[in-house]
């Protein structure tokens, strides 16, 4: 797999190749990372949506009219649930949204969101991820000359504390370990950026996936 190459100031180089770049078939890993987008967006929500049924609205549960003679309708207590203020039947109670994804499938996610956006062009290699000071603007001045103008994610085998200092101030730009990146911050960027040495040790993690998440 090619990529375009780029300096530590931003300037660009020759394409390089990657030649164990991982490969899979046309096709394969599709439901894999859909089953893992739909997992972090479950396992993102709360779950508390509460609603009270007739038992736990306050109030008396006396008959509100008697049985007949007035021309009420047979009406039994105000906590009825087909009365306003009254309890609800079959409502939401607080409940874990959370779904499991297994190992296997979050390489094989992992996996089709990189192929898919190496495809596209939309991963960029730089020889070295580093700042000579914790200053935003020459960070950004470095982007900008890759062409970064969009939801950009850097992946690194580790951050030095002037990247972090320098990148936290970037709006759209996501910092993230070799290590710890998953196949939803890859679909999320719209450009990904990895140095060469997150890039070897993405590769090693695809090989040996015991730490690979979503």
């Amino acid at each position: 797999m090619k990529f375009k190459l780029y300096s530590k100031d931003g300037s660009s180089l020759d394409d390089t190749t990657v030649d164990n770049f991982p490969t899979l078939a046309e096709g394969k890993g599709i439901d894999a990372l859909r089953q893992c987008v739909l997992a972090v967006r479950a396992n993102a929500r709360q779950g508390n949506a509460s609603t009270k049924t007739r038992d736990e609205v306050s109030g008396s549960g006396k008959k509100i009219y008697r049985q007949k003679g007035l021309g009420t309708g047979r009406a039994g207590d105000k906590r009825a649930i087909q009365r306003t203020g009254g309890g609800v039947a079959f409502g939401p109670k607080p409940r874990s949204y959370n779904q499991k994804t297994n190992t296997k499938v979050r390489k094989l996610a992992l996996t089709r969101a990189l192929i898919d956006h190496a495809s596209d062009g939309l991963i960029s290699l730089i020889e070295d991820l580093s700042v000579d000071s914790p200053k935003t603007k020459s960070f950004a001045s470095v982007l900008k000359k890759i062409g970064s103008q969009s939801t950009t994610l850097l992946i690194d085998q580790d951050f030095s504390a002037n990247v972090n200092l320098a990148a936290r101030n970037i709006s759209k730009v996501k910092l993230s370990k070799a290590l710890e990146v998953g196949a939803v911050d890859i679909v999320k960027a719209e450009h990904v950026i990895c140095s060469v040495k997150g890039m070897d040790a993405l590769i090693s993690k695809l090989s040996n996936p015991s730490s690979v998440k979503s």
